[in-house]
């Protein structure tokens, strides 16, 4: 793929898709594509088969998602199936129907079974029941990974799928409804230390910047404090959801990116079928650290970082999802690539992009 390879990143204004178009112009590829929702919904499969009658990419990078953390995994089932599959329908056929050379998708590592054994290696998948929380977006990711290993078993397509632990990073998402676990508790703790030091100008700049339940800076200081405490913001205190014991797997989304261009530079499809058998399956590739910290840990770090001199509460009546997502990242690391970037180190560079965005 040489610099002048015309590439689509369905996404590129998200965590991930905003560090791949960065880390692939730094490498000095320069035809890149990209459209916000506005100006293509993914959803309409008739917008989307115009864009590729127009742009004909030669390369895909599918980071384009309906995205959410467990509460909102929880409420919204339908929507998850639903806009997932209709998103990988839409970009993956055109794709095959216009003749791309090579699409990457970012899939998510929740497609494992509930009770994988752990690390989880590619192998695990579909061997045993999901968890039931996320098991509508996890379907649709399975559904997209087989999807680009159908059409390379079918067509002989260069169709890669990779599996990216759970990730944080710049552009993220941390609206307090449909954040991820990380992004969440920065969010939370970073506010109620704002409250606890009656910094209502700091609050303020906060919800201005990210609404929540249309609740802005511009809102008085009582029903501010009532909107973040149904979030379990308050002054001095911050309730976070289960008891905080699950081990979870951090990667910083600039590592996520990099990894996703090495795959995409210097990976095909065939390197990572398996040999010598009739059935090929499994032919993702698992993205993470292979490190795992709990919940609770990461909170600390997270208050250590903030200076949060409050208390945190574990709500146990809430649900703890998976208790252990680790991921077996041999085959990523036979292929050439490993994270630079430890949980400790990302938790202060998410920390410091997240006050100064």
């Amino acid at each position: 793929m040489d610099k002048t390879t015309k590439i689509y990143i369905a996404g590129h204004r998200g965590l991930v898709g905003s560090a791949i178009w960065k880390n692939l112009e730094s490498r000095g590829y320069t035809n890149l594509v990209g459209r916000t929702h506005k100006e293509l919904d993914l959803l309409d499969g008739v917008a989307v088969r115009e864009f590729f009658d127009k742009e004909r990419p030669e390369a895909v990078v599918l980071a384009a998602a309906h995205v959410g953390g467990i509460m909102a995994n929880f409420k919204y089932r339908a929507d998850f199936i639903y806009k997932n599959l209709q998103i990988q329908q839409n970009v993956i056929g055109e794709s095959f129907r216009h003749g791309v050379e090579k699409l990457l998708f970012l899939g998510s590592t929740c497609i494992y079974p509930k009770e994988a054994p752990q690390p989880m290696n590619e192998e695990t998948l579909l061997t045993s029941p999901l968890e039931y929380t996320n098991e509508p977006y996890a379907i649709a990711k399975i559904a997209g990974l087989k999807m680009c290993e159908s059409f390379n078993i079918q067509y002989g397509t260069n169709y890669i799928a990779v599996m990216p632990t759970n990730l944080y990073g710049p552009n993220g998402n941390f609206h307090l409804e449909n954040s991820h676990v990380l992004p969440a508790m920065i969010r939370k703790i970073h506010l109620a230390k704002s409250l606890h030091e009656g910094n209502w100008d700091g609050v303020r700049k906060d919800l201005y910047k990210r609404p929540v339940e249309g609740v802005d800076g511009s809102f008085t200081e009582v029903e501010i404090v009532e909107k973040l405490a149904k979030y379990g913001i308050s002054a001095g205190e911050v309730k976070l959801w289960g008891t905080g014991t699950p081990m979870r797997e951090f990667l910083w989304s600039e590592d996520m990116a990099d990894a996703s261009v090495h795959v995409l530079l210097n990976v095909d499809a065939r390197d990572t079928q398996p040999k010598d058998t009739v059935e090929v399956r499994n032919c993702h590739i698992n993205v993470g650290t292979g490190k795992e910290v709990s919940i609770r840990e990461a909170a600390e770090l997270i208050v250590k970082e903030i200076g949060f001199q409050g208390s945190i509460f574990w709500d146990s009546s809430k649900p703890d999802g998976t208790m252990r997502k680790l991921t077996d990242v041999g085959k990523l690391n036979g292929l050439g690539w490993k994270h630079s970037v430890e949980i400790d180190e990302g938790i202060h560079r998410i920390y410091q992009w997240y006050v100064n965005s």
